[in-house]
Order: structure tokens, then C-alpha cells, then sequence
């Protein structure tokens, strides 16, 4: 068994790490995020079901463990700012369509995707960072499948306005 979850750790490590930072927006909080699930993951690899995506089955661990995170309150009051943005950020999210999109391009994307509520920030990152189906992201956020669809339409067209220069978010 501790094959299969170093194998795992190999694999989904990296998407584990981008994940968390995303969430948290935070380079430590999201490795002591890694060390947890991993434990998690280790605990209760018995669980998983043959049927089930590893991938989808670590991302929910992943997203859940955030926001439990999130959901301490020091954390909200300390760490959450609008004006907390690491450079770092690009490194991690280099391989991302760098080939169109310069760095000081993406860095203002991100910081558009990172500025959204957190049901469209939820799809952006899943769809496109981890890319993930429709269909999975519906299994890890547990919503159906439409509601990701209409959400991720939404916040593609969030994302335009923003750009554009008109923000408009329906909360």
C-alpha cells in the first residue's frame, strides 16, 4: 500500500500543491495542505472506490481540506486580503498557456480568477488549471453536472467583462 500512495503522491502530487495555493493563496499553508491530505489519502485508501477517478477522489480531499482552512477564523481575519498575490503564483502556474499569454497577461487573469466568488473560482480552477470534465468537477464539488456548465459559462463571461473593464459578479 505505500506504493500505490507514493505512486499517487507522484502523480497527483504537483495538481495537490496548484490546487491548495490556489485556494489559499498561500505557499506554506498550501504544502502543510499537501502533507494532509496525503494523510488522508493514506487513512483512507481503503475507501476508494474501484469505480471512482483517483484524481477526482484526491481533488475532493484536496478542496475540502481548503476549505476547512478557510473556515478558521484567524485564517479569514489574518490572511485574507485582497492585496495578498504572489509572484510565486506564475511559477507554479507556468505551464499554463504561456504560449499566448505573456506573464504580465496571466498574472492579471489570475488575479481576475482569484478575485471571484468562490463558486466560479471553484470552476475556473478545476476546469481549466486542473483540467478536469464537467462531469468530474460535478463528482468533486458534488453539484450536478448543469450547474457546473451554467457556472462556468458564468464565470467566462465575468471574466470577459473584467477584462474589458466592468466587474459584475452575481453572488
Amino acid at each position: 500500500m505505500d506504493e500505490k500512495i507514493e505512486e499517487l503522491m507522484n502523480s497527483y502530487g504537483n495538481d495537490v500543491l496548484r490546487m491548495a495555493y490556489l485556494y489559499l493563496k498561500d505557499k506554506y499553508l498550501a504544502e502543510d495542505v499537501f502533507q494532509e491530505v496525503f494523510i488522508k489519502v493514506y487513512k483512507n485508501f481503503s475507501k476508494l472506490k474501484k469505480s471512482s477517478s483517483e484524481k477526482n477522489w484526491i481533488m475532493t480531499i484536496t478542496i475540502n481540506t481548503c476549505r476547512d482552512v478557510l473556515r478558521i477564523s484567524w485564517f479569514k481575519k489574518v490572511i485574507l486580503s485582497k492585496d495578498v498575490y504572489d509572484n510565486s503564483f506564475v511559477d507554479i502556474c507556468e505551464n499554463v498557456d504561456d504560449k499566448v499569454i505573456n506573464k504580465i497577461q496571466h498574472e492579471e487573469l489570475l488575479k481576475q480568477v482569484m478575485d471571484m466568488p468562490r463558486k466560479y473560482k471553484e470552476i475556473i480552477i478545476l476546469y481549466y488549471y486542473e483540467e478536469l470534465s464537467t462531469r468530474d468537477i460535478s463528482k468533486v464539488l458534488k453539484i450536478p453536472e448543469g450547474t457546473v456548465r451554467s457556472r462556468l459559462f458564468r464565470a467566462r463571461t465575468v471574466l470577459k467583462s473584467n477584462i474589458d473593464g466592468k466587474i459584475e459578479y452575481e453572488r
